[in-house]
C-alpha cells in the first residue's frame, strides 16, 4: 500500500468512527440520556400501513399511566421532524407518538388517500364567496387538486368536502385518527389526558383529529377528547365552516411565525402585523374584542377547555418546529391542559424548566455525522483512485490557454446564475402541480418541480452549447469536451462515455458507503442522516423505484452544472495546490452553482424582513410563494455542499463526471427518499 493509500485509509477509518460517535451521541440524546424508551412499528389502518415512532418515558407504566401526545409533521417532512417536541415531552413524562402521514416517510398510502374536490378556497374558510372568486371550481392534475385542497378539512360542511364529480375530502387527518385511537388504548397511557400537536400540513391534520374525537368516550366510558391542541403555524377558520354546535376544541395554542412564507398561515395578508391579531377571524378564535386582542396573552380557561392563545415567534415557517421559545410555550400549554397539580407546578417543584431543552443537540450531531460520512466518501474515492482500475480517471487539468478570465468569466458566471434564478419560482411551481406528467409514475410532488426546473435549465444550456458548436465549426474547430471536464486529453473532440461509465462505477462505490452507513444508523438507532428535515435515509421498494426513475434528470443536470462551474469556468486558483487553491476555486464554483438561488432568497426575504411582504408574493402572486420559497432554506445549503464535493472531485481528477454524478445521486436520494409522494 502506497503512502497516499495509507493516508486515505486512515482518513476513511477516522471519519467513519467520528460519524458513528456522532450518531451514538444523537441516539443518547433522543433517549433522554437513558430516561426514554424508543420503539417503531407499523399500524394497520383502513387506508393502509401507517409508520410510527414511539417515545415512552420509563416512568409510564400500567400502574402509573402517563399522559399522551400525538405529533403530526408538515408537508415534505416526516416523523423525525417532530423529534424536538417528542424528546422534550417524553423527558417530562409524556408518552409521545409521532407518525408519518399519508405520502410521507415510510407510510404506504400516498397523498391522494387524503382526498380532493374540484373546488378551491383562496381565503380562510367561512369567509369566501363565489362572487369575488375566492370560492371557485378548479381542474388540472390530481396532484394539483390535492395540493390546492390541503386546507380543506374532512369535518367541514359538504359544500367544501364534496363535489359534483363524486370526489371528496376523505381523511384530512392523514392517518392521525387511527393513530390517536391506538395511543389512547395503550395500557401505560392515561386516555383522559391526551393532546395533539401538528406543524404546517400537520396542523390541518391536528384540527381533523381533534374534531373526530370531540366529545368522544371509549368503550369504558372514559373521556378521550383531546385536552389540548398545539398548532405550529396553523390556519384558522370561521365557525360557519363546520358544525360548531357539536364539535368543540379544547385549549388551542397557535404558534405564529412572524415570517411565515405560506399566505394561508398569515390569513392571506402580506405580513404578520399588529392589525392581524385584531382581525375578526383572530378575535373569534381568541373569544375577545379587537380592542382587547393581544399576542402572547391567554384568553379563556384551561379548566373548561376554552383557553386560547396566539404566540408570536420571530422565526420563519420551517424553523418553527425547533424554535426553543415556541417549544417551551407548548410544553407549558400541555402541562396546564392536562389538569393535575403536579404538572401545573412542575418547575416550581424542581422539575425541568420549559427552556431546559436538549433536542437541538441531537440535530447538530445528526448534521455532524452527515458531513463526516460525506468526507469519508471522499476519502474512499481517493483510496480507489490509487487502484489500477480507477487510476485512469485522474488526468491533468487543461492548459490555461482557453481559461476564462476577468470580465469574460464574470459575464458567463452571471448569465449562468440568472438562468437558474429567474426560472426557479416559475418552473418549480409549474412542475409541482401542473405539468402533465404520468402521475402514478412520477409520484414525488416536489421532485416533479425540481426536475421541471432542471429540464428548462438543461434545454437552455443545450441551445447555448449548439450555438457554441456552430461557431466553433465556422472557425474550423471542434467542441473541446476535455476543456469541459467530460472528455480525455488525447481525444478532446469527443464526449468520453467511457470516462463517464468508469466515473459512475466509482460513484456507486462511494455512494454505497454512505447508504450502508445510513442503513446501519437506521437499524441501530432509528435515525437517519439529516438536520431536522429529511435528508439521507433508507429506501423502501416504492421509493427505490422512484429513485431509479428520477436519477436520470438529477444526474444529467448535476453533470452539466459541474462541467460548467468547475471546468468551463475554471480559474487561476484551480491550478494552485493546497488549501488556499481549493478555497479560491471553491468560492467561485460555489457562487456559480448557488448564485441563482441566492438571488431569489434575497428577492424573497429582504422585503419580508422589511415588513413589506414576501418578494415572490409581491412580484409574482401568492401562487409562486409557499413550498418552493420555503424550500430554499434547505436547498441553498445543500447546493453549497454539492459545490464543495464537485470542486474537490474536479481538483483531484480533472473531470466533472465524478462530482456531478455523486451530487446527482445525493440530491435525488434526498428527494425520492424523504419527500412526499402522491
Amino acid at each position: 500500500m502506497s503512502k497516499a493509500q495509507k493516508r486515505s485509509a486512515i482518513a476513511l477509518a477516522l471519519l467513519l468512527v467520528l460519524a458513528f460517535i456522532s450518531m451514538l451521541g444523537a441516539d443518547y440524546i433522543q433517549h433522554g440520556m437513558g430516561s426514554i424508551d424508543i420503539s417503531e412499528g407499523v399500524l394497520a389502518t383502513e387506508d393502509g400501513q401507517l409508520y410510527y415512532k414511539m417515545y415512552t418515558p420509563k416512568t409510564a407504566t400500567e400502574e402509573a399511566p402517563a399522559p399522551g401526545v400525538l405529533l403530526l409533521h408538515g408537508y415534505q417532512n416526516d416523523h423525525e421532524t417532530c423529534a424536538a417536541y417528542a424528546i422534550e415531552l417524553a423527558r417530562r413524562g409524556y408518552v409521545v407518538l409521532a407518525i408519518d402521514e399519508f405520502g410521507h416517510g415510510k407510510t404506504v398510502p400516498g397523498l391522494e388517500a387524503r382526498g380532493y374536490v374540484n373546488k378551491k378556497v383562496s381565503v380562510n374558510f367561512g369567509e369566501e364567496s363565489e362572487a369575488d372568486g375566492t370560492f371557485k371550481k378548479i381542474g388540472g392534475t390530481i396532484r394539483y387538486r390535492v395540493l390546492m385542497n390541503f386546507s380543506n378539512l374532512s369535518f367541514f360542511d359538504d359544500k367544501y368536502t364534496k363535489d359534483d364529480a363524486g370526489n371528496s375530502i376523505r381523511n384530512s387527518a392523514e392517518g392521525g385518527i387511527a393513530a390517536y385511537k391506538w395511543l389512547a388504548d395503550l395500557p401505560n397511557v392515561d386516555e383522559t389526558r391526551l393532546g395533539i400537536s401538528g406543524h404546517s400540513m400537520g396542523t390541518w391534520a391536528a384540527w381533523s383529529v381533534a374534531a373526530a374525537y370531540s366529545g368522544a368516550t371509549n368503550e369504558y366510558g372514559a373521556d378521550i377528547m383531546p385536552k389540548a391542541t398545539v398548532l405550529q403555524c396553523g390556519e384558522l377558520f370561521r365557525d360557519s365552516a363546520y358544525d360548531s354546535e357539536n364539535i368543540k376544541f379544547n385549549n388551542v395554542l397557535l404558534l405564529q411565525a412572524k415570517y411565515d412564507e405560506f399566505s394561508y398561515f398569515r390569513d392571506y395578508q402580506n405580513t404578520v402585523s399588529e392589525e392581524l391579531i385584531r382581525s375578526p377571524l383572530r378575535c373569534e378564535f381568541l373569544g375577545t374584542t379587537p380592542e382587547e386582542a393581544r399576542w402572547d396573552r391567554i384568553y379563556g380557561y384551561f379548566s373548561d377547555g376554552s383557553a386560547r392563545m396566539i404566540r408570536l415567534l420571530r422565526t420563519n415557517h420551517r424553523l418553527t418546529t425547533h424554535n426553543a421559545e415556541g417549544l417551551g410555550m407548548a410544553l407549558n400549554w400541555f402541562d396546564e391542559s392536562m389538569g393535575t397539580p403536579e404538572m401545573k407546578n412542575r418547575y416550581a417543584n424542581g422539575g425541568l424548566h420549559p427552556m431546559d431543552q436538549i433536542a437541538m443537540t441531537k440535530e447538530w450531531l445528526n448534521l455532524a455525522a452527515l458531513l463526516l460520512v460525506l468526507g469519508a466518501a471522499l476519502a474512499l474515492m481517493d483510496l480507489l483512485l490509487e487502484t489500477g482500475f480507477f487510476k485512469p480517471l485522474r488526468q491533468e487539468l487543461p492548459s490555461r490557454t482557453r481559461m476564462l478570465r476577468g470580465g469574460k468569466w464574470w459575464r458567463s458566471a452571471i448569465i449562468t446564475m440568472l438562468i437558474g434564478g429567474i426560472l426557479y419560482p416559475f418552473a418549480t411551481q409549474l412542475g409541482h402541480a401542473l405539468v402533465p406528467l404520468p402521475e402514478h409514475l412520477f409520484r414525488m410532488t416536489v421532485g416533479n418541480g425540481l426536475i421541471t426546473w432542471y429540464s428548462f435549465i438543461m434545454l437552455i444550456n443545450l441551445v447555448i452549447l449548439l450555438v457554441g458548436r456552430a461557431k466553433a465549426k465556422k472557425k474550423g474547430q471542434t467542441l473541446n469536451w476535455y476543456e469541459k471536464g467530460l472528455g480525455v486529453k488525447d481525444k478532446p473532440g469527443k464526449l468520453s462515455w467511457a470516462l463517464g461509465f468508469r466515473s459512475l462505477l466509482l460513484v456507486l462505490c462511494i455512494a454505497g458507503l454512505v447508504y450502508a452507513f445510513a442503513a446501519l444508523c437506521d437499524a441501530m438507532f432509528m435515525l437517519d442522516l439529516r438536520i431536522i428535515w429529511p435528508m439521507l435515509g433508507t429506501f423502501n421498494a416504492m421509493r427505490l423505484g422512484q429513485f431509479f426513475l428520477y436519477i436520470c434528470f438529477f444526474a444529467c443536470y448535476f453533470v452539466m452544472v459541474n462541467a460548467k462551474a468547475m471546468a468551463t469556468l475554471r480559474c487561476e486558483a484551480s491550478y494552485k495546490p493546497g488549501f488556499r487553491g481549493f478555497m479560491g476555486s471553491w468560492w467561485r464554483s460555489g457562487l456559480v452553482m448557488t448564485g441563482g438561488i441566492l438571488l431569489i432568497v434575497l428577492i424573497e426575504y429582504i422585503p419580508f424582513f422589511a415588513e413589506i411582504g414576501p418578494g415572490a408574493d409581491l412580484l409574482f402572486g401568492s401562487t409562486f410563494g409557499g413550498p418552493f420559497m420555503s424550500l430554499m432554506i434547505l436547498l441553498l445549503p445543500q447546493i453549497v455542499v454539492y459545490s464543495l464535493l464537485g470542486c474537490y472531485c474536479y481538483r483531484r481528477t480533472g473531470n466533472a463526471w465524478i462530482g456531478g454524478l455523486f451530487s446527482g445521486v445525493l440530491a435525488c436520494w434526498i428527494v425520492t427518499g424523504g419527500s412526499s409522494f402522491l
